[in-house]
């Protein structure tokens, strides 16, 4: 595919990083808030003290309730040697702030994380002059699904519809880019009608307001299947989403890094973009922790990298500023991921793939 010009020089700056070395992403945002003890009334403020619903645990509302711990969250990665952050934004569009009764809050939510990520980015530029620190708006999965029914007994039923998702990452989308994220990373996908509704809301948006920045898309492989929650194979995934011109593909979450092998090596093969990784800390315990070390992680990534699978690398479930800073470190001599040139082919998807040459 084409290369994409960007209109956000900062973007471009990001873009241009990618040509140098493997990028390091941060780790769990959800794992360290849980650290801090947070309560109830840590999340309502000053603001929300009268909110008629419970508001512990949307993580989301923290950026402006107690926005000293999200920034400090973001130092810490970029401490550990982050280049990237992404927004504390997973869960920030009406459809899923629905459950706290917040969803009129979804711009303030969203330009808030913003100002919280790009206040520890410039700190850590001022801290190492000639440095730069990127901010990612994080575009979460939703917790409704275009492609199955919550419902057994009604196949047919859908608890959302294309036109709310397309509103609902429309109404996100545009916050995030109005408050100067350097790229989009649309992550955690376990239902490719839903990222291709983000996709569209991104597309739109970018022709509405005259500029594009790189779109990072990374999908949940959800078992030893090699298949995404709504069936798909990573192959297919790729050609539902190479229209998009994204800046990279790649995967995060559910697997432990050495249960990607497969799958990114696959991937790796056949994406003609950036290709990323940034796996949980292993599997969950039986108590839902995670107890892979950083040290583990880092040796299963390197290792990836080393094959020539990588141009970026991070954590997600479980993994701290421990684990960023020895997955840096493991990286750091080894060189990015070349993209391979693919003979031109009509590539079709459904939940396998066609490619008809």
């Amino acid at each position: 595919m084409a290369a994409t010009a960007f209109t956000n020089p900062s973007s471009a700056a990001f873009a241009a990083l990618f040509a140098k070395r493997i990028v390091v992403l941060d780790g769990a945002m959800g794992s360290l808030i849980q650290g801090y003890g947070l309560q109830e009334a840590d999340f309502r403020g000053t603001r929300f003290t009268t909110h008629p619903h419970d508001l512990k645990g949307n993580n989301d509302l923290l950026s402006i309730t107690r926005p000293d711990v999200i920034t400090e969250i973001h130092s810490r990665y970029f401490a550990a040697g982050a280049d990237l952050v992404e927004t504390n934004t997973f869960n920030s569009t009406s459809i899923s702030q629905a459950d706290y009764r917040t969803e009129s809050l979804v711009t303030e939510i969203n330009t808030a994380a913003v100002a919280c990520a790009r206040a520890a980015a410039l700190q850590a530029e001022a801290a190492t002059p000639g440095r730069r620190c990127f901010v990612a708006g994080a575009v979460g999965p939703l917790n409704r699904t275009l492609s199955m029914s919550p419902d057994v007994n009604r196949p047919e039923y859908r608890a959302v519809v294309w036109p709310q998702v397309v509103a609902a990452y429309t109404e996100q989308i545009r916050a995030l880019l109005a408050a100067g994220v350097d790229a989009l990373l649309i992550e955690t996908i376990f239902d490719t009608l839903n990222a291709k509704a983000a996709l569209f809301a991104t597309a739109s948006l970018f022709e509405e307001l005259g500029i594009r920045i790189p779109v990072m898309i990374s999908v949940t492989i959800t078992d030893a299947s090699g298949r995404t929650l709504s069936g798909q194979t990573v192959a297919a995934f790729y050609h539902s989403v190479r229209h998009a011109r994204p800046f990279s593909v790649g995967f995060n979450c559910a697997l432990g890094a050495k249960d990607m092998r497969p799958y990114l090596e696959e991937l790796a093969a056949l994406a003609e973009c950036h290709v990323t990784c940034y796996p949980n800390a292993g599997l969950p315990n039986a108590f839902g922790g995670y107890d892979e070390q950083p040290a583990d992680t880092a040796a299963v990534l390197r290792d990836f990298a080393a094959q020539g699978w990588l141009n970026l690398v991070g954590g997600c479930c479980g993994t701290t500023p421990d684990h960023i800073a020895a997955i840096a470190a493991a990286v750091r001599d080894l060189p990015p991921r070349r993209t391979p040139a693919l003979e031109p082919a009509l590539r079709l998807s459904g939940l396998e793939p066609l490619v008809v040459e």
